[in-house]
């Protein structure tokens, strides 16, 4: 068998994986076999892959390859998030570099626009998660648009409506300028900045007096319509009932009190402007002031904002501060952070802003979900510290703001007819929605053309809630035959930065439209930093390529990186040198697999003692460690899995069974060795598949002959069967035993070849490894008496005394000097362990488990004090 050299990662990757889509290994379809589940968290139409995504999705295939292997029709589904303001913003970009202006084209021409961008460029990410080796179905992929995933959507909307879940309200919400869109609380992040704090004099009617008052946003002075005070603050008291005159507008405004006002917070007079602050609404409201809106949709001064008409509103806040300063109304302005909440998708300031929106009532339907979750554990949280803040979010749940001021996206099925905006209704298309007006008005002379159906659409998420029901059909067709065998699913890997966005409500969803959880367990990751903790961005410069990545050190190499140190709920400070870590690991296998190969084989049909003894440990050791491995799968420690297998490729079989079994220079090894080390080799890679897949695909079919259609990923995973444990401590022990041999040997210079004896007092017996010590350790012979007559070394290990004859004569001064050095040690670490015992403080209060530890150091340290103190005497 001829076997390259070198491993090039680049050369077998696209092969295997074409080898495993051509035979359909990762197609599923419902069977007799337990189902295992896992849905995709849909990448946006518009993403590339990068770091965050490779993370994610490796873990996603490490589970899915691991439990096809261990017999569940393994079903991943992929598929993509149309993502509403990411794609128009990206459209709107491409029209405008065309010379082209969204608000020229009718909205059929701009959707005939997204739809060519998204065919385009919209299947691009799920190209590149075939990069990595994702075992998806791809026979199922997804997309949020698609015909039956929309009609999905419409349909639940329409049943939420009909429930009276789903509500049309004037409210104030965060308006996105950029995005020229409404969004939800959760999809507001706040991000503390350094701004001014400005300090205004407002004239009072009839009087020379004035009243300043302390604002951030100068510019909402166009909006004011009431200054508020606290009614117990003596300062101002007096001036309640009273007028003041907005300056610039110069309005007439009354001055209200309530407590709602801090005294202590600026000048503790507060100007209230309803139409463009939440808590001012509320205000507005019970005091029944005016409410003036003065900004458009794009965040640029409407007509109420005067001169100012057509300005973006923070150079309109700096022309009306020139203005305020020069008519002597700006006092001072001073240093202030405060927090500014931003668009998560455009990072645009958000504007509050009075609209019409549709709603959903959350108040009741979250309770399933939290039950799930809170009470009686049928869904699991990985890490559980994320329990907290599930808890959080879903006991101060407010109702769900679902329209968005968009074209792209699933449109409201809301249809109006006549001149009230109160006259709609709600039905999956246009020929319901006539049928419920008739009924609705009585006017049977009521046409399609006499609807209009309402401009917005729903939230993305509103659409990606429904994913582990949708992907099977589950709305529309709740009882076919999909859903029924892959609903619920099992795991969910995903950010816990969209606990809330998605994941609460995929659950809240499950129970409300199947009565089931839509999962068991959520394995929440990390998010990838580079070295100095900084988020990776392209903001910042510091996201690698990820496809570079995997060009450069392969995709096995590049998923071993990051498994490596990605522990879920942690963030990983991501190291190149990781993938480098990765990449010599393959190289390790590939290397190691060379060597086994490169052996001439004789006809034998036996083995000696040290190939048997080498074996039997091995497979012992093997076993050990699938039973570990079974334990940390459970527990989700998928970081700490690989690690396992890591340590018993590299160690144990590389360093240790490899070099037992290998032969002397030139010699051949017999037919069964080659067969028993096979056999091995098959189970090691099958334990490492679901990390590395391509390099271990190759190596499993160039040790054995396959059938056309054969291969590892859809091998059996090795069963767990009984092992000796005592033999793997006796192992254990001829591994000090070596190690300690091979440190004697470097100290005192003896070269490997030359063949030594060990001594000790002991029964040989206990060695039950003791044909792998003479191999390993370069010994001639172990003898059972020592030979104080002798120069040469002793040794200690697990309270079994050994010595090594040696041929050079020791330098005593030196080596007194070192035993000396070593025994002064041993006191003193004896002195000060005893001295701690001897603390009556310390016995009373410290554990009793921490006492025997220090009992036993104690122990531990006067056995080897009689040690050196003997080692000293054969010099005497």
């Amino acid at each position: 068998m001829e076997i390259p050299s070198k491993f090039n990662s680049n050369q077998i990757e696209t092969r295997w994986y074409s080898y495993w889509l051509k035979n359909e290994y990762f197609k599923s379809v419902p069977d007799k076999r337990p189902p295992y589940t896992i849905v995709i968290p849909p990448p946006n139409v518009t993403g590339v892959l990068h770091m965050g995504h490779m993370l994610n999705n490796s873990i996603q295939d490490i589970l899915i390859r691991r439990s096809r292997m261990k017999g569940y029709n393994a079903c991943w589904v992929p598929g993509t998030d149309h993502a509403s303001i990411a794609t128009e913003a990206k459209v709107v970009e491409k029209l405008k570099e065309e010379g082209i202006n969204k608000q020229d084209l009718t909205r059929e021409e701009f959707l005939k626009h997204a739809w060519s961008w998204t065919n385009e460029y919209g299947g691009v990410i799920l190209e590149q998660l075939k990069k990595i080796g994702c075992s998806c179905d791809w026979s199922r992929t997804k997309f949020t648009l698609d015909k039956e995933m929309y009609e999905s959507v419409i349909n639940v909307f329409v049943d939420l409506y009909d429930k009276g879940l789903i509500y049309r309200g004037y409210r104030m919400v965060n308006w996105d300028p950029e995005a020229k869109t409404t969004l939800s609380d959760e999809e507001v992040i706040y991000e503390e900045r350094e701004g001014k704090l400005f300090h205004v004099a407002y004239s009072i009617q009839n009087s020379k007096s004035k009243i300043i008052i302390a604002t951030t946003r100068p510019e909402t002075i166009l909006g004011d319509t009431g200054i508020c005070v606290n009614p117990k603050d003596t300062r101002y008291k007096d001036l309640i009932g009273q007028k003041a005159i907005v300056p610039i507008c110069n309005r007439l405004v009354p001055i209200i009190g309530d407590s709602y006002v801090d005294m202590e917070f600026g000048t503790g007079c507060l100007k209230v402007t309803p139409a463009h602050d939440f808590n001012d609404k509320v205000l507005g409201e019970k005091h029944n002031l005016e409410f003036i809106d003065i900004f458009n949709s794009d965040g640029t001064l409407n007509h109420n904002g005067l001169i100012y008409n057509g300005l973006d509103r923070f150079i309109a806040r700096e022309k009306i501060c020139e203005d305020l300063n020069k008519n002597g109304n700006l006092i001072k302005f001073e240093s202030h952070k405060n927090k500014v909440g931003l668009s998560e998708r455009t990072k645009s300031v958000i504007e509050p802003r009075l609209s019409d929106q549709w709603f959903l009532k959350m108040e009741e339907i979250v309770k399933p979900a939290k039950v799930a979750v809170l009470e009686d554990h049928s869904i699991t949280l990985i890490p559980k510290k994320f329990k907290s803040t599930y808890r959080y979010w879903m006991q101060n749940i407010r109702d769900w703001n679902i329209s968005r001021q968009l074209w792209w996206g699933h449109r409201v099925p809301a249809y109006y007819y006549g001149e009230n905006k109160d006259n709609f209704v709600v039905a999956q298309n246009i020929s319901n929605a006539l049928k419920k007006a008739i009924i609705k008005t009585g006017n049977k002379q009521l046409k399609e053309s006499d609807l209009t159906q309402d401009p917005d659409v729903l939230d993305t998420w509103f659409s990606s809630w429904l994913w582990p029901i949708s992907v099977f059909d589950g709305i529309r067709n709740p009882e076919n035959e999909d859903i029924n065998y892959y609903y619920p699913t099992q795991d969910l890997v995903t950010g816990p930065d969209i606990l809330f966005f998605w994941v609460a409500r995929m659950i809240i969803s499950g129970f409300e439209f199947i009565g089931k959880k839509p999962f068991s367990n959520v394995y929440l990751t990390g998010l990838v930093r580079d070295m100095k903790g900084r988020k990776m961005s392209k903001q910042l410069g510091n996201s690698p390529d990820a496809l570079n990545l995997i060009n450069k050190y392969g995709a096995d190499s590049v998923r071993v990186g990051l498994m490596l140190s990605s522990v879920a709920g942690n963030d990983l400070l991501f190291d190149e040198n990781l993938c480098k870590q990765g990449k010599n690991f393959a190289i390790k296998i590939w290397n190691s697999f060379r060597l086994i190969f490169s052996w001439k084989i004789s006809k034998s049909n036996t083995l000696s003692k040290v190939e048997t003894q080498a074996i039997f440990w091995y497979e012992n050791k093997f076993q050990k460690t699938l039973e570990k491995l079974e334990i940390q799968f459970i527990k989700y420690r998928i970081s700490e899995a690989l690690m396992t297998i890591y340590k018993l490729i590299w160690e144990d079989f590389c360093s240790w069974f490899l070099e037992l079994i290998k032969p002397d220079y030139n010699k051949p090894v017999s037919s069964k060795l080659i067969k028993k080390v096979q056999i091995i080799f098959e189970r090691n890679l099958k334990l490492l598949h679901p990390f590395m897949p391509f390099i271990t695909e190759e190596l499993w079919h160039r040790i054995s002959t396959r059938r056309p259609d054969e291969a590892l990923c859809i091998s059996k995973w090795p069963e767990i069967q009984n092992y000796d444990n005592q033999s793997l401590e006796h192992f254990q022990l001829a591994k000090d035993i070596i190690v300690s041999i091979r440190k004697i040997r470097k100290e005192k210079g003896i070269e490997s070849k030359e063949k030594l004896i060990l001594q000790m007092n002991n029964d040989k017996k206990v060695l039950k490894f003791s044909e792998s010590i003479i191999k390993l350790g370069g010994l001639e012979k172990i003898e059972r008496n020592i030979d104080k007559t002798l120069n040469g070394c002793f040794f200690r290990v697990k309270k079994l005394e050994f010595f090594m004859p040696l041929k050079k004569s020791l330098d005593n001064k030196l080596e007194i000097k070192k035993i000396e050095d070593e025994l002064s040690y041993a006191i003193g670490f004896l002195k000060s362990v005893e001295k701690k015992l001897l603390n009556s403080k310390f016995v009373e209060n410290a554990p009793k488990k921490i006492i025997e530890i220090e009992k036993k150091k104690a122990l531990d340290a006067n056995e080897k004090i009689a040690l050196l103190r003997k080692s000293l005497d054969k010099f005497n």
